[in-house]
């Protein structure tokens, strides 16, 4: 008898063209469906809770899937070992019937690492954005706050996005010192981590690349306001792909 399986995943983005599946592009979706009907002997359709675009990486990115009978106790392990290092299976358990990793979710958080050396670290650097000029932090951090709420994020979303609203809702946002992925012993990393219930499509890199505009001076202050009240799309800088992690999916 089949049963639906929720799993966890962390993966380096690095060498991946995103999470979803994409003909003749290795995908994290992809190799881990390549996996999963290895062991199964069938094909195996796989939903993640978060389409990552290519050079994102993850420390808890959700799926879910059908599995074509009992849950095997040793499959987390077996598909750790086919996976990684890049990608690692942190857990894997029984769901409910109807649970889907994309649909069921009720909120996500992300992590965009920048490094303000002005050199870059060379073990930061897949997975910090590289900013080396003068900037206002204090001045970053106080921006945050008008991000929260309830609001139509129409103007940080890029072409491209599929939404049928672009109405969020951003429960917290915050400015800390330290990369969420990388050596702890280098100076000025600093992480913004933004927590909501769901997030257009490069929503996070436009707010993140908004705010480091705004504390170096190439955008006013009111830059950020006017986004907010925009009908879109986004005219601003686009934060790279690789200083952002998926931290968690909430349900």
């Amino acid at each position: 008898m089949a049963c639906i399986l929720k799993g966890i995943l962390r993966y380096n983005g690095v060498n991946f063209a995103g999470w979803q599946h994409q003909p003749g592009l290795r995908t994290v979706q992809g190799e881990l469906e390549g996996a999963l009907a290895q062991i199964a002997s069938q094909p195996i359709a796989v939903f993640g809770a978060s389409r990552t675009d290519a050079g994102v990486h993850a420390l808890g990115q959700v799926f879910s899937c059908e599995w074509p009978g009992d849950f095997p106790a040793r499959l987390r392990h077996a598909l750790s070992k086919m996976l990684g290092p890049e990608i690692r299976v942190i857990s894997l358990e029984e769901a409910p019937p109807g649970f889907n990793a994309r649909f069921s979710a009720q909120g996500k958080r992300y992590a965009y690492s920048i490094d303000f050396n002005r050199e870059p670290d060379p073990f930061c650097a897949p997975y910090a954005w590289h900013v080396p000029y003068r900037t206002d932090l204090d001045l970053l951090k106080s921006l945050l706050p008008a991000l929260l709420g309830k609001h139509d994020f129409a103007g940080f979303q890029s072409t491209g996005n599929q939404a049928t609203t672009t109405i969020r809702t951003l429960h917290e946002a915050v400015f800390v010192k330290g990369p969420i992925i990388g050596p702890a012993d280098v100076d000025n990393l600093w992480r913004i981590e933004i927590q909501g219930d769901a997030f257009l499509y490069h929503m996070v890199r436009n707010i993140t690349g908004t705010l480091v505009e705004i504390a170096r001076g190439r955008f006013s202050v009111s830059f950020l306001e006017e986004s907010l009240h925009s009908p879109g799309p986004f005219k601003g800088h686009c934060a790279p792909a690789h200083g952002l992690a998926l931290m968690q999916v909430f349900y």
